[in-house]
């Protein structure tokens, strides 16, 4: 009879980021503008690749591809967030709440072994400049990326198979504004152990495995950088890389606090903070670090203004 019940609860209500009423407004306001900026600025950076073929090279393969990622990451939290700030009922069923976590968990990962391919081909670029365009070949980049897609479709699956040994019976409520899956280990009745292990073991080898690839790419990159002598390559090197090392630090630092460090059951609120960082922050944050940063971007960005406006 425990069974049959705990199989019954099949719906949960997602508490959001805050049950203070005159917090909704500002903070609806603001999550808004950061996902138009977020759509407009990875959109626009897509579409600036597509359309300028200066920009045609492996580099910006890789960061068309990471805009993409991107988008979708930001899609699939902050829409829900932003409906239920004023949603009289937070209700999300489980098959509803799996889907979200399947797909961010593809797009996650995805990012992960996108930064790892950035690095290297930072690595081709600047360590081996002469043998570059025979290193990074279309066909070579087009196997990392869908490398890359399909390691975050594998690894989605393993942690989405693994959720269906869960049952739920004694709170419905998911202290959190995405249904992220440590969430719902913390609320699950069924001993979430082995879950917890498999998170550790498959996240933590793929952020430690391409943090190395990156870590490895830019110590390399940094020595070659330092013996070169022209002041103008030095500096060109090291804003690029810099601009990656930017983006890498602050979207490492939280997945790596969130799914390899031992879970607390009290650090809702934390949690629920730390991961603003990967699935609000990180996704606006790129196109502008990377254009910015960009002087190649810039003067196209600049080019196609001064075409169509």
């Amino acid at each position: 009879m425990e069974k049959e019940n705990a199989t019954l609860l099949r719906e949960f209500v997602l508490t959001g980021l805050t049950l203070v009423p005159q917090w909704k407004i500002p903070l609806f306001l603001v999550f808004l503008v950061i996902y138009l900026i977020t759509i407009v600025g990875n959109l626009g950076l897509i579409a600036l690749i597509r359309t300028d073929p200066h920009l045609h090279i492996p580099m910006y393969f890789f960061l068309g591809s990471l805009a993409f990622v991107d988008t979708s990451i930001s899609s699939i939290v902050i829409p829900k967030m932003l409906v239920n700030f004023f949603a009289k009922s937070k209700i999300i069923s489980l098959s509803e709440c799996m889907v979200q976590f399947f797909s961010f968990n593809i797009s996650a990962t995805t990012e992960c072994f996108l930064l790892a391919s950035m690095a290297y081909d930072r690595y081709a670029a600047i360590c081996n400049p002469l043998l570059y365009p025979v290193i990074m070949t279309n066909r070579l980049c087009i196997r990392l990326l869908v490398l890359s897609f399909v390691s975050g479709l594998l690894h989605a699956l393993i942690h989405e198979g693994f959720l269906f040994r869960l049952t739920f019976c004694n709170s419905n409520t998911i202290h959190h504004f995405y249904c992220d899956i440590i969430s719902l280990f913390k609320i699950s009745c069924t001993d979430p152990s082995l879950n917890y292990l498999i998170v550790f073991i498959f996240s933590g080898s793929i952020q430690v495995f391409t943090i190395l690839i990156v870590l490895v790419s830019y110590t390399l990159v940094l020595f070659t950088v330092l013996k070169k002598k022209s002041l103008k390559s030095v500096r060109k090197s090291l804003s690029t890389c810099g601009a990656h090392l930017l983006s890498v630090s602050l979207y490492y630092g939280p997945l790596l606090f969130m799914y390899v460090h031992p879970a607390s059951p009290q650090a809702d609120d934390q949690d629920m903070m730390v991961s603003l960082f990967y699935t609000v922050i990180i996704p606006v944050l790129n196109p502008i670090i990377y254009s910015l940063r960009n002087k190649q971007v810039i003067d196209s960005l600049t080019k196609f203004l001064k075409r169509y406006i």
